[in-house]
C-alpha cells in the first residue's frame, strides 16, 4: 500500500519503466562514496533491492541472506554470526549519509526500516528545475496515490495510481436542485486542537532531547564500534617463556601448545569486554597466530598487543603511527621519521618506561572498524585499554580533538612508567585525526 509522507510517498514501482528508474537510483547509490569502497554493503543493497521490485521478497529473511549474499552454510547460527544485521544497519546508516548529501537531489529515494531487510522506495513529489524535469512530466511517470477506499477488508495489498476526478462545483444560491450548506459556526475547533497537538508533541520532544543525558566520551569512542548490539571479537597474542629475551616471553605459534597471556593483558581483555557487556554487545575472545582474515571480516574488530599480534602490525603498518618490523620494537612517525618511541633497553624490563598507541579507524582490508590498543610491551597494552576505557583521558582527548571526535578514524601514542613491573598513568605524546 502506498503510504503518504510530508512531500513523499513510499510508493510500490509496477511498470518496467518504474524499477529501471529505481534500478537507476540503486546504481546512484553504489558509485557513491559512501559504498563505492566495499564488496559486502553493495552486495546486500543489490540483492534486497532487485528481489523487491520482482516480488520476492519471501527471500529477504535473515538466514536466506546470510546463505544467497555472504556465503554462510545453510545450517549457520544466526545468533552468533550477525553478519546480516550488521550489514543491515551499516546501509541503513550510509543510506541516511547519502540521501544527507548530493543524493538528496533524487526524486527517488531507497531506504531500509528499522527491523526490517525489505527495502522501500519513496517518490519525492514536486519540481525539480536543477534536472530539467517538470512536475507535469514526473506526475505522468508516478501520480500521486488515490485516496484509499474507508473500508479496510477491500484495500488491496498494492494500491494502483487512478485517476483522480475533478472535485464537484460549488453550488449556489441560484442552483435550486441543491440545499445550501452552512458553514458549522464552529469550525475552527479542529485546526485549534491539531495546533495544540502539534505544540505538545514538540514540547515533549524539546524536552527529551534537553533531559537526555549527553554521550560520554566514552560513548562517543566506542560509538563506530558498537553501533549497535552485536558480536566483536577481541583478537590478541598469547606468550610462551623465552628467559633468553627482553620481555622474558616470545609470541606463541599456533602450533605451540601451553601458551598464555600475561596479567597485563588479561587486564585489558576484561577492560574491553565490560564496555562490550555495557553496549549489550557480546565479545569473542580469539588469538592471532590463529586467526586469518577472513575471519577478521565478520565483526568489528579489537586488537591487543603489538609485537606479539601479527593483526596489530599488518593493520597499522599503513597508519601515520605504527610498529617497526621485528626485531626493532619501536613507534614510529610516518609524517616526521625523525620522531620514534621506544623503551629503554638499558634498563631492565620491569623498569623501562613504556609506549603504546591507541588506534580507531575503519580499515579497507577488512571492511570493518578496529580498535587497537597495542603497547611495545604488555605495559602499554595494559595503559592502552586503560585510557581507551576511562572517562577522564578520553575526556582529555576529546577536548583536544574537538568536534567530530565520534566518527573520525584516531591515532594517539601514550607513555606509561613502568615500576616494578607495575603501569603507572598514561600521559598523551602525539594525536592524529583524519
Amino acid at each position: 500500500m502506498n503510504r503518504a509522507h510530508s512531500g513523499s510517498y513510499v510508493w510500490h514501482p509496477q511498470t518496467r519503466e518504474e524499477k529501471e528508474a529505481v534500478l537507476r537510483e540503486m546504481h546512484s547509490i553504489l558509485a557513491s562514496p559512501q559504498f563505492c569502497n566495499s564488496k559486502r554493503y553493495p552486495a546486500f543493497l543489490e540483492y534486497i533491492v532487485r528481489n523487491t521490485l520482482a516480488g520476492r521478497s519471501e527471500l529477504l529473511k535473515e538466514r536466506t541472506l546470510g546463505v544467497e549474499v555472504f556465503q554462510r552454510p545453510a545450517t549457520y547460527d544466526t545468533n552468533t554470526d550477525t553478519i546480516v544485521r550488521y550489514t543491515a544497519g551499516e546501509v541503513r546508516k550510509r543510506l541516511l549519509l547519502y540521501y544527507s548529501g548530493p543524493g538528496s537531489d533524487s526524486n527517488i529515494r531507497i531506504s531500509l526500516p528499522v527491523g526490517s531487510y525489505i527495502p522501500e522506495f519513496c517518490y519525492e513529489r514536486g519540481y525539480s528545475e536543477e534536472h530539467g524535469v517538470a512536475k507535469n512530466d514526473l506526475e505522468a511517470t508516478f501520480p500521486e496515490p488515490a485516496a484509499a477506499a474507508p473500508s479496510a477488508a477491500t484495500v488491496p495489498d498494492v494500491v494502483q495510481p487512478q485517476h483522480v476526478p475533478p472535485a464537484p462545483r460549488a453550488h449556489t444560491a441560484a442552483d435550486p436542485a441543491r440545499p445550501q450548506i452552512t458553514p458549522h459556526r464552529h469550525s475552527w475547533m479542529p485546526w485549534l486542537v491539531a495546533a495544540l497537538v502539534v505544540v505538545t508533541a514538540g514540547g515533549g520532544w524539546w524536552w527529551k532531547a534537553h533531559s537526555a543525558p549527553p554521550q560520554s566520551a566514552v560513548d562517543a569512542f566506542w560509538a563506530p564500534v558498537l553501533v549497535d548490539s552485536r558480536a566483536i571479537e577481541i583478537c590478541t597474542g598469547s606468550s610462551v617463556f623465552a628467559r633468553n629475551n627482553y620481555s622474558g616471553v616470545t609470541t606463541a605459534g599456533k602450533d605451540l601448545d601451553y601458551t598464555f597471556v600475561s596479567m597485563q593483558i588479561a587486564s585489558a581483555i576484561a577492560e574491553v569486554s565490560s564496555v562490550a557487556v555495557r553496549s549489550g554487545a557480546t565479545s569473542q575472545l580469539i588469538f592471532s597466530a590463529s586467526t586469518p582474515l577472513t575471519e577478521l571480516r565478520e565483526h568489528p574488530v579489537i586488537l591487543l598487543g603489538a609485537y606479539n599480534n601479527q593483526w596489530t602490525l599488518r593493520l597499522l603498518d599503513p597508519l601515520r603511527f605504527h610498529f617497526a618490523p621485528e626485531p626493532q620494537e619501536i613507534i614510529l612517525d610516518r609524517m616526521q621519521p625523525a620522531r620514534n618511541w621506544q623503551r629503554d633497553r638499558s634498563l631492565p624490563y620491569s623498569s623501562a618506561d613504556d609506549y603504546a598507541v591507541v588506534a580507531r579507524f575503519h580499515d579497507p582490508t577488512i571492511d570493518a572498524w578496529v580498535v587497537a590498543l597495542a603497547g611495545i610491551g604488555r605495559n602499554g597494552t595494559e595503559t592502552a585499554a586503560q585510557f581507551a576505557t576511562s572517562p577522564h583521558y578520553l575526556d582529555l582527548l576529546q577536548q583536544q580533538l574537538g568536534a567530530g571526535f565520534g566518527n573520525r578514524n584516531l591515532e594517539v601514542v601514550l607513555k606509561t612508567s613502568v615500576i616494578d613491573g607495575k603501569s603507572g598513568a598514561p600521559s598523551i605524546l602525539a594525536v592524529h585525526a583524519w
